[in-house]
């Protein structure tokens, strides 16, 4: 199990996780960017060594978004936004580096927690998935994209996305393999060449993540960036390990919650901060407190959404879904080096899996080291100025782009066009997680359908086949009924304030 523990194992890890740290921490630029940026880099590392690095660009781009939240009061990242609630008064009063300390304590935390559950949970619920038949499968990917579009911030939109997602994912070559004819289908006229095996994958995840990032960031123009004049560390908030008495409820609590919540497809770090932070204020005996500067809603929000992380790759790894849009990202060191990922991937690839649980182990460790005992010089990080990192971002989209397939000039234009379509997506109110979740399993979706179709003979069996069956189209309802509940309560929430 140690033996995987090489020099450039272990470098590639805080490298990653120091990297990670730096784009979280500058607003508008989030750790499934620096992963997507990064995930060429993983090809000529081999699988271990490249999810060392791109689980330490994850761990670090989450907890990273909590500096210019707490300094700056705008989040690093979706996931920080209630840091900002406490994190930014306290900051206001001169207590900025104990405030990050706070939140750097706690999502140390909320990762290992997060670990633990990953580490005991996916084995055992990829054991259970191994006994599922096509039909379990095919619901299990239903049961996921309806949780997503349940969760989107309309319903509506959210299904529609994930059904764009599969619907662009069975462009091309119609596979005898899948139960197809051979043929070519859904291929525009004069682009036969071109898209005879659909859009690769890797290109579409940095476009998505990538370049449509630059555009959002390009429309609203590029800030000029903050001066150190800015940034209020405080010179004498002292931090003391004190500070966590009576708070190891609200620690492990928002660290489970945030676990959950990544264990749900598609959901995301900011409603695990969001529910971590509610739940620590309605459980906590100063309430009144919370928004004003209490270290309680610190610890609640950085835990959540660092529980996420381990969560998240739960279903990721058990059952080949993702738990969200880095974790999709994941997907794709994999597809490079050759591996599918789903129940039999932990009991086929038991190196791989201790690497893995080893790399998140470091990384965590790594990421609390590096920003508790030189916060001062990661709270500077905010004032690197955009015009200078964009265009070299861009520029490495397009290198991986180019280079991910051995050079076909199409993959840039993939990345061009999945860029331009993820920056649409913002202006049309769609999710990209519904659709690269969509995008990823629609094919496997296919397969799974059309095999069930071809053993059993009827859709019936869809309904019949077993209690499993039975027991997620109930989960499948219960998901659609709660998001109409939902939906129809922030209807009349929203009627009542006009």
């Amino acid at each position: 199990m140690f033996e995987i523990l090489t020099p450039l194992f272990v470098s590639l890890i805080v490298g990653g996780t120091l990297v990670g740290i730096i784009f979280g921490a500058i607003p508008g630029m989030t750790a499934t960017m620096a992963v997507a940026v990064c995930l060429p880099l993983t090809y000529s590392l081999g699988l271990e060594n490249g999810l060392a690095l791109l689980l330490g660009l994850y761990v670090g781009g989450i907890s990273g978004g909590l500096v210019p939240a707490i300094l700056l009061g705008i989040p690093g990242t979706p996931s920080s936004i209630t840091t900002t609630f406490d994190g930014y008064p306290m900051a206001q009063r001169g207590e900025g580096e104990k405030a990050l300390r706070i939140g750097i304590v706690a999502s140390l935390v909320g990762g290992l927690i997060s670990l633990l559950v990953l580490d005991l949970f996916a084995p055992t619920l990829a054991d259970f998935a191994i006994k599922f038949s096509y039909v379990e499968k095919f619901l299990i990917i239903f049961f996921a994209l309806t949780v997503m579009a349940a969760l989107s911030s309309d319903m509506l939109l959210g299904i529609f996305s994930g059904v764009l997602g599969i619907f662009i994912s069975l462009i091309g070559t119609y596979d005898i393999s899948r139960g197809g004819n051979g043929e070519l289908r859904l291929v525009p006229p004069g682009t036969e060449y071109w898209l005879e095996s659909g859009f690769s994958l890797l290109p579409v995840l940095i476009g998505l993540f990538g370049l449509a990032a630059i555009l959002e960031q390009a429309e609203i123009g590029v800030p000029k960036g903050h001066s150190t004049k800015d940034i209020n560390v405080g010179k004498h908030s002292r931090f003391s390990f004190g500070i966590f008495k009576g708070q190891s409820i609200n620690l492990v609590r928002s660290s489970l919650i945030g676990t959950f919540i990544g264990i749900l497809p598609g959901v995301g770090g900011s409603a695990a901060s969001i529910i971590s932070y509610t739940n620590a204020k309605t459980f906590s005996k100063r309430p009144g407190n919370f928004g004003k500067g209490e270290p309680a809603g610190i610890m609640a929000s950085e835990a959540g959404n660092n529980g996420l992380t381990g969560g998240a790759l739960v279903p990721l790894l058990s059952l080949g879904i993702p738990g969200d849009s880095t974790t999709a990202l994941l997907i794709g060191a994999f597809t490079l080096q050759g591996i599918q990922v789903g129940p039999l991937f932990i009991g086929n690839n038991p190196g791989t899996w201790d690497a893995m649980i080893i790399a998140m182990l470091i990384a965590n460790i790594a990421m609390f080291a590096m920003m508790y005992f030189a916060v001062r010089y990661f709270a500077l990080v905010v004032t690197i100025p955009k015009h200078i990192l964009f265009p070299v971002i861009l520029m490495m989209c397009v290198i991986g782009a180019y280079t991910i397939n051995y050079g076909i000039m199409f993959d840039v234009w993939t990345l061009l066009i999945f860029g331009v379509l993820g920056w649409l997506f913002t202006k049309l109110r769609l999710e990209v997680a519904p659709f690269i979740i969509g995008f990823i399993l629609g094919p496997s979706a296919e397969i799974y359908f059309v095999k069930s179709l071809e053993s059993f003979g009827t859709v019936t069996i869809f309904f019949t086949k077993s209690w499993i069956a039975v027991v997620l189209w109930i989960l499948i309802a219960g998901s659609v009924a709660g998001a109409a509940l939902m939906a129809k309560k922030k209807k009349e929430i929203n009627d009542e304030a006009v």
